[in-house]
């Protein structure tokens, strides 16, 4: 057995997911419960019925590329080549630290607390991994300056997840700012890969890093914003001499994208229909946000995504307690340390489900905790 698969943890966010019972409370997986819009499987559907579901370019179909680049017309980033069609934002994120980073010289820095899977990717690659953790006393907000202190000689890609899973916070226009001339000073030769897999559920200014800095790559999906997270279609947005390679590494790791996945995308694209969903979430983050007030837990406020984190008492380690919720207060609820050391004591809540089941969980947390 390849013996960096054997020292890889499995995912704790699904362990604790996996202790669900019909009754629960579920406040675990990040993902949206409300329903697609059936008319973009209808008309891939209709597509199908006359044109089979034939391979894909290893890319992706040149026109949907075409529509992803046009959708966000990143500087310089404009068409089909500066495209990747993957099969979920996390096969392009795969793809692109494997093309961008030499296991023999590179290092990949990770602005923590952020979603496990970057770093057991890069090490499965067999590349240096180190965190930056930001800082609990400012609520984990983005911090350039201490990202900017953490790079190294070695360092050749950063991972920025903005807004981010777990804390929901997002990088400010400033930082963003402060966070590009540090990388410029380097020469360029960092990669900022951007998770903007949140991009759609923002609640204040969006800050695009690829508008800020010509070496970013920003990876995205339909999963979050249009409630598509089984579909798994994806992509990765960057430089041409990029993208040709991470083509490379998405043909050896899966060939194409789903045929049909990729004509669904297109009529979501077609359709203009990339925010469909947007405004429920800034509708219900107030609501979240009094629900969390009402509890008496510390909270973090929430930039963006669909999460709420919540402190625990110094001294309460978060996975007993969140293995403790499940079994005795049939709630779920994902550990802090999941998201790394620096997240420790706290718990990750989804609040996509119903708003008094959300209360309702939090109120067992709430008298959990008083009881510990």
């Amino acid at each position: 057995m390849n013996p960096r698969v054997l020292e890889i943890s499995t995912s704790l966010i699904r362990r604790v997911s996996s202790l669900k019972r019909p009754s629960s409370i579920d406040l675990g997986l990040g993902e949206p419960s409300l329903m697609p819009n059936l008319a973009h499987f209808d008309a891939a559907m209709e597509f199908v019925r006359e044109h089979g579901a034939r391979y894909t370019p290893n890319a992706g179909d040149p026109e949907l590329r075409e529509m992803i680049a046009r959708h966000y017309a990143y500087p310089g980033r404009g068409q089909a080549e500066n495209v990747c069609v993957n099969v979920g934002s996390q096969e392009a994120m795969y793809a692109a630290l494997l093309a961008l980073l030499d296991p023999a010289n590179d290092e990949l820095l990770i602005v923590e607390p952020t979603f496990p899977s970057y770093a057991k990717m890069a090490t499965l690659h067999g590349v240096t991994v180190r965190g930056v953790a930001m800082s609990e006393s400012d609520d984990f907000a983005i911090d350039a300056e201490r990202i900017a202190d953490a790079m190294g000689e070695r360092t050749r890609a950063i991972v920025l997840c903005s807004p981010c899973n777990p804390t929901g916070r997002a990088i400010s226009a400033d930082q963003a700012a402060s966070l590009v001339r540090a990388l410029e000073r380097r020469g360029g030769e960092i990669a900022l890969i951007h998770d903007e897999i949140y991009r759609e559920q923002h609640f204040g200014e969006r800050v695009d890093l690829a508008r800020l800095y010509p070496q970013s790559i920003a990876i995205n999906s339909l999963s979050k914003s249009n409630a598509l997270t089984g579909l798994r279609l994806g992509w990765s947005i960057g430089p041409e001499a990029f993208i040709a390679q991470a083509i490379k590494v998405h043909a050896w790791i899966a060939s194409c994208t789903d045929a049909f996945a990729q004509r669904v995308a297109m009529h979501v694209f077609a359709s203009n229909a990339v925010e469909e969903h947007a405004g429920w979430y800034r509708a219900r983050q107030p609501q979240i946000i009094a629900a969390l007030r009402e509890s008496g837990l510390r909270f973090i406020v929430p930039d963006g995504a669909f999460y709420a984190c919540v402190r625990l008492p110094d001294g309460m380690d978060s996975l007993a307690t969140a293995l403790a919720l499940a079994e005795e207060r049939d709630v779920i609820a994902i550990p802090g340390i999941a998201f790394g050391a620096c997240f420790e004591g706290w718990l990750r809540l989804s609040w996509v489900a119903p708003l008094d089941d959300f209360r309702e969980g939090l109120a067992r947390i709430a008298t959990f905790r008083t009881a510990a």
